[in-house]
């Protein structure tokens, strides 16, 4: 089931901050607020979201439409993921999540 029809916000990212149990208890409502409190690009769009599957590597922020998951992120890690990413288009290595972004 699909939760949004991207074709309803055209040329908009979203930031998807899984606010699930597992991820809460490492932080989500903290990584949550700096997210929606950062200087985001006029695209980006910060939703929370349920489960995205990927508890062992809480918490996890997923980027719509790229597809680029990021995990055991922590609220510091914001400014460097706007910036590097949705700002100069370079994901940040180190954060991205080993199997989805497999190297």
């Amino acid at each position: 089931m699909q939760l949004f029809d991207n074709m309803s916000y055209p040329q908009k990212r979203f930031v998807m901050v899984c606010q699930h149990s597992s991820c809460s208890v490492q932080g989500a409502s903290e990584l949550l607020l700096a997210w929606q409190t950062a200087a985001l690009p006029e695209d980006v769009i910060v939703m929370t979201s349920g489960c995205q599957g990927q508890c062992s590597t809480s918490p996890t922020v997923r980027i719509i439409p790229e597809e680029t998951w990021y995990c055991r992120v922590k609220p510091e890690d914001v400014s460097q993921i706007v910036e590097e990413h949705l700002k100069n288009g370079q994901p940040v290595e180190r954060l991205l999540h080993p199997r989805i972004h497999a190297q």
